[in-house]
């Protein structure tokens, strides 16, 4: 299992007029945690897409526990249960400063040949990189 936690900061206009953070941010917290695992892998979102990979959403499931409010420093811990094949899988658990889980989620990203729009198995690089952690 690989497993990544990032911090992010809570902007005030992340917030709604309760001085919650606003539900549909969240999935925007999932990305760039995603993109910060990735990257602690040795590569980024951009290089897989200079070799014509892109991988867009096809599952987004949201748990939402406690509010996050502006000025939190949440950890945002980002799991990856197995090794990818055409679908890779991230798991999302967010903590609030004081280390409390305050909301979960999952999402499914498919490989997709850019040029054809044709599925395709995990590039070689994400698998051998991820392989060390399984």
């Amino acid at each position: 299992m690989f497993i990544f936690n990032h911090q992010l900061r809570v902007r005030y206009g992340d917030t709604d007029q309760m001085g919650y953070v606003y539900y549909g941010n969240y999935p925007y917290y999932y990305e760039q945690a995603r993109a910060e695992a990735i990257r602690s892998l040795g590569f980024s979102y951009k290089q897989l897409e200079a070799v014509g990979i892109i991988m867009p959403v096809t599952r987004m499931n949201i748990k939402y526990i406690k509010p996050a409010l502006y000025d939190d420093l949440l950890t945002i811990r980002t799991i990856i249960p197995s090794l990818p094949n055409r679908i890779i899988i991230f798991q999302y658990e967010i903590l609030n400063p004081q280390n409390e889980l305050i909301n979960q989620g999952e999402n499914h990203l498919i490989f997709v040949e850019a040029k054809t729009g044709k599925i395709k198995s995990a590039p070689e690089l994400l698998v051998n990189s991820l392989k060390l952690y399984f």
